[in-house]
C-alpha cells in the first residue's frame, strides 16, 4: 500500500508560523519523516521551529528545485512507494503554486498516490484579496521578461488583455528587481489603470497599496529587496 503526499504550506515571513500555520498542519508534520523540499536548509529550519520531532537528524530532506529532472522523481518517492507518508514543501507559501513542487504533484497523480493539500498562506491570494481588484477574473503570469523592451511589451499586452476581459493581472519579481519593474509599470500603463503592490505579506512590515497609476506617479516609490506581488486592472 502506498503512502500519501501531503502538501505542507510554509510561512511567507520569518517567525510567523504561530500566526499562519494551522494546528492541523503541525499535527501532520509530527507524523512525517520524509520531506521533499525546494531548499533543505530552509525546510529543516521550518520543521525544527515547529518542535514536533525529538531530533531533526532522524528526518530526511530531499531537494526538488527548478533544476531537478523528472527522472529523479522515482528516487525521491521511494519512501511513499514503500508505504510511508511524505510531505512536499516550498521555500515559502503553498507548494506547487509558482513552485517546482508541481512536478512532484504531477508524478503522484500519475502513480495513483493520494495528494492531500493543507491550508496555509499564499502570497498570490492574499495580495488579490487585499487589492480591491477583480477577484472573479484574474490570471497569474509568473515573472515578466528581464529585457526592458520585452518587459514593456508584455506589460502593454497584459494591460490590453485586462481591459478586454476585465481581468486582474498578477505577477512577481525577484526582490532586487522590484524597483526596475515598478519603473516599467509606471511608464507603460495608462494613468487610469489600477495598480496594487503587496510586500512583506504576513510580516510586521507588511505594506499593501492599491491606486491608479496617475496617483502612483505623484509619490517617491522604493520597494528595495523585499518579497512583492504586483497586480493591475485596466479601466474598461
Amino acid at each position: 500500500m502506498k503512502g500519501q503526499l501531503f502538501l505542507i504550506p510554509t510561512p511567507l515571513a520569518e517567525e510567523t508560523h504561530q500566526k499562519v500555520i494551522a494546528p492541523s498542519v503541525i499535527d501532520t508534520v509530527r507524523n512525517i519523516r520524509h520531506f521533499i523540499c525546494e531548499n533543505s536548509r530552509t525546510a529543516r529550519r521550518f520543521v525544527s521551529s515547529l518542535k514536533v520531532h525529538p531530533s531533526i537528524e532522524v528526518l530526511t530532506f530531499d531537494v526538488l528545485n527548478k533544476d531537478s529532472k523528472p527522472e529523479s522523481l522515482p528516487f525521491l518517492f521511494a519512501p511513499i512507494l514503500q508505504g510511508e507518508d511524505m510531505a512536499l514543501m516550498s521555500d515559502a507559501g503553498c507548494p506547487g503554486v509558482a513552485d517546482p513542487g508541481a512536478l512532484a504533484v504531477a508524478f503522484a497523480h500519475e502513480n495513483n498516490i493520494k495528494v492531500v493539500p493543507l491550508v496555509g498562506p499564499s502570497s498570490l491570494l492574499l495580495a488579490l484579496m487585499a487589492s480591491g481588484l477583480n477577484g472573479q477574473q484574474f490570471a497569474f503570469h509568473g515573472y515578466l521578461p528581464i529585457d526592458t523592451q520585452q518587459a514593456i511589451a508584455s506589460i502593454k499586452r497584459l494591460e490590453h488583455e485586462s481591459r478586454e476581459k476585465n481581468q486582474t493581472q498578477i505577477f512577481i519579481e525577484t526582490p532586487y528587481r522590484n524597483n526596475a519593474l515598478m519603473t516599467h509599470l509606471l511608464r507603460s500603463l495608462r494613468g487610469d489603470t489600477r495598480l496594487c503592490v503587496a510586500v512583506n505579506l504576513t510580516s510586521q512590515e507588511e505594506r499593501i497599496e492599491s491606486k491608479d497609476i496617475s496617483q502612483w506617479n505623484k509619490q517617491a516609490i522604493q520597494f528595495d529587496k523585499v518579497p512583492a506581488v504586483f497586480l493591475f486592472l485596466a479601466n474598461s
